[in-house]
């Protein structure tokens, strides 16, 4: 009897096995198996995210270092800028300044001759080389005259005083004379001519 009971029991594990059914023991070290494969995919999906994580922060350290940086270069070059040109500023007037003083030198020199000249002629022709050589000194500054007796009225050009019956049809709308002379600046108008007008 005992031993049909053996050959029965055997019978059944035979046809469990069979039909996919693991003895007890073999099942609970299977599932803690799967147990243990399912954390470690979940520790690894952790240590991806974290490792994400940690190269998103670098990369926004390198970025906002990179952006300091920058701001602080572009500080730099506003604050220099500045100061060069507020020194442009300053000194742009000194090279006209140097090379109108011979001009002043040879004014005071022509001063002091007209006290004790007796040739008003030599006096004259002395005047007149100062003020050549003070148009030439302006002309290489760039500064130039405006023509603008005979030339018709521009109000982008001359100022008008006042108007003066044309002594020609032909000058009516134009510059009879000019009371002051314009000058350009490398053609750019600096002073307007004053001049009038004929009707």
């Amino acid at each position: 009897m005992l031993k049909k009971k053996k050959e029965n029991g055997k019978e059944e594990m035979d046809h469990h096995n069979q039909a996919g059914e693991m003895p007890a023991g073999e099942s609970a070290a299977q599932e803690e198996a799967g147990k243990d494969a399912d954390q470690a995919r979940e520790g690894g999906d952790n240590s991806a995210e974290v490792s994400a994580e940690d190269s998103l922060r670098e990369e926004l350290a390198s970025l906002n270092d990179k952006y300091l940086r920058l701001f602080a270069e572009f500080d730099n070059f506003k604050r220099r800028s500045t100061r060069e040109r507020i020194e442009l500023v300053g000194t742009a007037s000194k090279s006209v300044i140097l090379s109108l003083l011979p001009v002043l030198d040879d004014f005071d020199r022509a001063r002091k001759s007209m006290e004790t000249a007796e040739n008003v002629q030599a006096l004259r022709e002395g005047i007149e080389l100062i003020i050549t050589k003070f148009q030439n000194i302006l002309t290489q500054q760039g500064v130039r005259e405006m023509n603008a007796v005979g030339e018709p009225f521009n109000a982008d050009l001359h100022e008008a005083v006042t108007s003066v019956p044309a002594p020609t049809e032909e000058l009516k709308g134009k510059v009879v004379d000019q009371l002051e002379k314009g000058y350009y600046l490398n053609d750019k108008v600096i002073r307007f001519a004053k001049v009038l007008v004929g009707a």
